[in-house]
C-alpha cells in the first residue's frame, strides 16, 4: 500500500439484479420447501447460488480489483430475522468468505498477482444510537452488548472461511461501529489471530455528518482506538460530494484511508446514472490529490467502474500518511482535541448527583427533560466535556445512567461535546461506555485494588475507545505527600502504556 493505490471491488447488488433472480432462484434445492418469501435476500445466494456470487468476484477481480468483499452485508442474526433466517448466519459468513477465497486464489494462481478478501461486517438493521420511538427518545431497539454478540458470531464465520481482511462497512451509526470493534477484538483476542481492520462510515447528507449525527473527524477520533488499516467512506453520496469528508479524513487520520462512493446520486427511480468514464474523472483528482490509499465502488458502480477507476489512479501516488502531533483527540458529535498548547479544558460538572442538589432532585424524581436543561446549559457556558455521574445510594445509579446518557444522544447541543462517564463503581462506568457513540473520557480508574484490576479495567477502557483519569491512589492508599503523588502517577503511567499499550495523549 506504501508503493501503490489499491483498488477495492464495486457494488453486489447491482449485479445480483442483472441476474433476474426469481422466487426459486434464491432459494435453490435446500430451501425449496419453507414457508416464508426469501426472494431479496441477497446474502443467502452464497449457499443457494455460489456461482453467480463466485462469477460476480471474478469479475471485480479481472477488473483490476486487489480487494474483493464477501457478499455478507446482511449476514447478523438482526438482520436475517427479516427472513425468519438468523440460524444460517454462522454458515452464511464462513460461506461467503470460502466462495470469495476460492476466487481469490485462482486469480492469483493466473495472473501472480496478490488478492485478498475483505470480510464484510454490516451496519445491521437497528441503531444504538437513536430511539426509533419518536415519543420515547431514550428506548433503543438493540443494545451494545447484543451487537457484540451478534457480530463476533459474525466475525468468527468470516476468519473461518478465509478472509485476510474484517470491513466494517457503511457505518450510519458510530456505537454499531464500536461495538463490531469490541467483537472482532475479542475474537481476535479469543482466536490468538489479528486480521487487519477496515472501517468505512457513510456520511448521509450535504451536512456532513452520519445518520448518527457525527462529523467525519469525530468518527474517526471515536474509532481510532481500533487501530485500523483504513478509515474511509463509503455510500449513501456519490464521489462529488464525498470528496471534502474524505480529503478531512486525509488530513486527520493516522491511518490509511479508503473511499468507495456511489455512481453518483440516485436518480427519481433510484438508479444510478453515472458513467465509469464520469466517475473516474472525479476519481481521479481524488487521487492526484493525494487522499487515497484504497478506492472502489458502492451503489451503482459495476465491473466497467472498477476498471475505469483502475485505470484513472494507476499514475498516482497513494496517500502518505501525513506526521500527525499527539494530542487528547476526544469527540461527540464533534471533535475536541487538546495539547500541549490548549488552555484549561473546562469539564461541567452539574450533571452530577453528588455535585448538584437540583440535578439529583430531578434525578430521583424522573424528572429528566428538566435534568437535561443542566447538561445543556453547561454546554451553552462553555463546558467542553460533560461529566456524568449518578452514584447515589437511594437511586438504580446504573440504570439512570443509561437511561439520562441515551436521552443526551438524542439533543445535538449537548450531545456535541464529549462525555465524561464518572463512577465510583465499574459496572455503572461499562454500562455509561455501552451508550457513547463518541469518544468519552473515563473518571476514574486507579491502582487501589492492585495492579491487576487496575490492568484488567485500563484494557476494557481501551476496547471502548475512551481515555482515562486516574486517580493518585495505590494498594497502600491516597498519595499525601509530592513524592508519593509522583511515584503513582508514573506506576500509573508506565502500566497504561508500557503493559496496557494506552496511547500516552489518553
Amino acid at each position: 500500500m506504501q508503493e501503490r493505490i489499491h483498488i477495492l471491488d464495486g457494488g453486489m447488488g447491482t449485479l445480483i439484479q442483472s441476474h433476474q433472480l426469481e422466487e426459486k432462484d434464491y432459494r435453490g434445492e435446500r430451501f425449496a420447501d419453507i414457508p416464508q418469501e426469501v426472494k431479496g435476500n441477497n446474502d443467502l445466494l452464497v449457499l443457494t447460488q455460489p456461482d453467480i456470487i463466485a462469477g460476480i468476484h471474478r469479475q471485480y477481480y479481472n477488473a483490476g480489483a486487489d480487494i474483493v468483499e464477501t457478499n455478507s452485508f446482511n449476514s447478523t442474526r438482526v438482520s436475517q430475522a427479516d427472513y425468519d433466517m438468523e440460524d444460517l448466519v454462522p454458515e452464511l459468513n464462513r460461506a461467503a468468505a470460502a466462495v470469495a477465497r476460492k476466487v481469490a486464489d485462482e486469480v492469483e494462481a493466473e495472473t501472480g498477482i496478490p488478492r485478498y478478501v475483505a470480510g464484510v461486517l454490516g451496519p445491521t438493521s437497528k441503531t444504538c444510537s437513536i430511539s426509533p420511538d419518536v415519543n420515547d427518545p431514550g428506548y433503543r431497539a438493540i443494545t451494545f452488548d447484543q451487537l457484540v454478540e451478534e457480530y463476533i458470531e459474525a466475525t468468527e464465520g468470516l476468519m473461518d472461511g478465509g478472509a485476510d481482511i474484517i470491513l466494517i462497512e457503511t457505518v450510519f451509526d458510530t456505537l454499531n461501529a464500536k461495538a463490531a470493534v469490541f467483537a472482532v477484538q475479542e475474537v481476535f483476542e479469543q482466536r490468538g489471530e489479528e486480521l487487519p481492520i477496515m472501517i468505512s462510515g457513510t456520511i448521509t447528507d450535504a451536512s456532513g455528518r452520519t445518520l448518527s449525527g457525527q462529523t467525519a473527524e469525530a468518527f474517526y477520533n471515536s474509532l481510532a482506538h481500533a487501530k485500523p488499516l483504513t478509515i474511509g467512506l463509503n455510500c449513501a453520496l456519490g464521489a462529488e460530494e464525498l470528496r471534502p469528508h474524505v480529503e478531512e479524513l486525509s488530513n486527520k487520520a493516522n491511518c490509511y484511508v479508503s473511499a468507495h462512493p456511489n455512481a453518483g446520486l440516485p436518480n427519481e427511480f433510484g438508479e444510478y446514472d453515472q458513467s465509469p468514464a464520469e466517475m473516474a474523472v472525479i476519481v481521479e483528482e481524488f487521487a492526484a490529490s493525494g487522499f487515497l490509499n484504497i478506492i472502489g465502488g458502492c451503489c451503482g458502480t459495476s465491473p466497467a467502474h472498477i476498471k475505469a477507476i483502475a485505470d484513472a489512479v494507476k499514475k498516482h501516488k497513494p496517500r502518505t500518511i501525513p506526521e500527525i502531533k499527539p494530542a487528547c483527540r476526544l469527540s461527540g458529535l464533534e471533535p475536541f482535541n487538546f495539547d500541549e498548547t490548549s488552555l484549561f479544558v473546562n469539564v461541567g460538572e452539574r450533571a452530577n448527583v453528588t455535585g448538584s442538589a437540583k440535578f439529583k432532585r430531578l434525578i430521583k424524581e424522573e424528572n429528566y427533560d428538566e435534568a437535561l436543561e443542566i447538561a445543556r446549559q453547561q454546554v451553552e457556558n462553555g463546558a467542553q466535556i460533560i461529566d456524568i455521574n449518578m452514584d447515589e445510594g437511594m437511586l438504580d445509579s446504573e440504570a439512570a445512567m443509561v437511561r439520562y446518557l441515551n436521552l443526551i444522544a438524542s439533543e445535538p447541543d449537548i450531545a456535541r461535546v464529549p462525555v465524561m462517564v464518572d463512577s465510583s463503581k465499574w459496572e455503572i462506568i461499562e454500562a455509561g461506555l455501552k451508550c457513547i457513540q463518541g469518544k468519552p473520557v473515563v473518571n476514574s480508574i486507579s491502582l487501589k485494588e492492585g495492579e491487576e484490576e487496575f490492568i484488567e479495567k485500563a484494557k476494557r477502557c481501551k476496547r471502548y475507545g475512551a481515555a482515562v483519569v486516574v486517580m493518585a491512589f495505590d494498594e497502600t492508599g491516597q498519595a499525601d505527600t509530592e513524592q508519593r503523588k509522583n511515584e503513582i502517577c508514573e506506576r500509573s503511567y508506565r502500566v497504561l502504556v508500557d503493559k496496557v499499550g494506552f496511547a500516552p495523549e489518553d
